[in-house]
């Protein structure tokens, strides 16, 4: 007996199944559940990776991967830190700030802001904020004048714009008390687009100016760092950190926006299982499918066993059945999943611009699009989760194909 006997048979029913309206539908339903879970998981997984590209070269782009803080005092020798970074190979970037917090007024009432002293120098070793602003206003924090870059959203909020004054009221001296503020004027010099919070609360000034205004002289609030792989900046900042004499704060970004990188993880999760489950459900249709033929079929089997066929064989013509269904299942929601996944940012936008709505508001999200970042890997995982799903919903019912009874099936035909 030929080898690819059960598998020409299994495709001849395959075929003669499609012919059969019932169970042709169930058929149907099984390929198409299959190709929906296969798709949306796709996308999904997709989109995750699109965030999560996005808060790595986007969020951590801009924010600290890691940050050395003097504890009530300045740190005066920022430069002999930075020279002790050089020996830690993690180490890409060092770059000083002086930091100051305060409130400005806005219509309705007061908002709160930081504002970073900046040297663009080092700055451009540790953050891509200059990729967010045009180049007059990054040069503009070059030098001690009082300018000052604010982000889109906070212009807008504050009503100002590009060359008015802002006024910056902070805390006086041992006291607390609003009525002794100190006022700080500032002119709007530029604006930087980048989205979230950030940019609703941080702004940018130089840092020669803001260190002489905190009378510092030639000290600094801290350092920041950066780092070649996010996920080493909690221990090499702890390692830099512990290397120093001074009392200083460690912080890096898993205590500030690590969060959002584990609501993306978290999501992934979630979908994998909800979507896996939907696929499940699916291969369930299969069951149904493939039983209905080994009863419509159980002559023709018995047939073909007493012709000398083996039950392995008679197990393998209903095994390749509903493996064709996941196959094929697995293969249209593959394409159709890429084909999405490949365009999501623009069909997005699209629906945004049909529907009048906006899916992601940048004043909340550290985005305002909808990211995608097709990887091969994630395609063939959930390709081969689809398919080994497919083929061990057809272990029962091709099981019970090998317990007809010839005799039995061909008298009662």
């Amino acid at each position: 007996m030929s080898k690819w006997l059960p598998f020409l048979i299994g495709w001849r029913f395959y075929r003669a199944r499609q012919n059969n309206g019932f169970i042709g539908f169930i058929s149907f339903a099984s390929t198409a559940g299959i190709a929906l879970g296969v798709t949306v998981l796709i996308i999904v997984l997709s989109a995750m990776n699109g965030f999560e590209k996005e808060l790595q070269t986007r969020l951590l782009g801009v924010i600290s991967h890691g940050e050395l803080v003097g504890v009530n005092e300045p740190i005066q020798d920022w430069l002999a830190i930075a020279e002790t970074a050089k020996n830690i190979p993690q180490i890409t970037g060092v770059a000083p700030f002086v930091r100051l917090q305060g409130l400005v007024q806005k219509p309705g009432g007061f908002q709160g802001i930081v504002v970073n002293g900046i040297d663009i120098e080092y700055e451009q070793q540790v953050s891509s904020i200059a990729q967010y602003m045009d180049t007059s206003a990054w040069q503009s924090l070059q030098g001690s004048d009082n300018h000052i870059v604010l982000g889109r959203s906070l212009l807008n909020k504050l009503q100002l714009k590009v060359g008015d004054t802002l006024a910056m009221y902070t805390p006086a001296a041992n006291n607390n008390r609003l009525s002794a503020a100190k006022s700080h004027r500032f002119v709007v010099s530029g604006v930087y687009d980048l989205g979230g919070e950030i940019e609703a609360s941080q702004a940018y000034v130089p840092l020669k100016y803001l260190s002489e205004l905190l009378n510092m002289g030639d000290g600094v609030s801290g350092i920041r760092l950066q780092v070649d792989n996010v996920f080493s900046a909690p221990s090499v900042t702890r390692d830099l950190g512990y290397a120093q004499e001074q009392y200083l704060y460690l912080n890096d970004w898993t205590r500030t926006q690590g969060h959002l990188y584990q609501d993306i993880q978290l999501v992934r999760m979630v979908m994998y299982l909800v979507l896996a489950l939907v696929i499940a459900v699916a291969c369930f249709n299969i069951v149904s499918a493939l039983v209905m033929t080994v009863r419509d079929k159980a002559s023709e089997v018995a047939i073909l066993m007493t012709m000398g066929l083996k039950r392995s064989a008679v197990m393998a013509i209903f095994i390749m059945q509903g493996g064709l269904n996941g196959l094929l299942g697995c293969s249209i929601g593959g394409v159709l999943g890429m084909l999405i996944a490949v365009n999501l940012s623009a069909i997005a936008k699209g629906f945004e611009s049909i529907l009048g709505i906006q899916l992601l508001d940048s004043d909340i999200y550290f985005i305002d699009f909808l990211p995608s970042q097709l990887q091969t890997h994630d395609v063939l995982f959930v390709v081969f989760i689809g398919l080994v799903m497919s083929l061990l919903a057809t272990i029962y019912p091709a099981w019970k194909a090998t317990q007809i009874a010839p005799a039995a099936a061909l008298a009662g035909r």
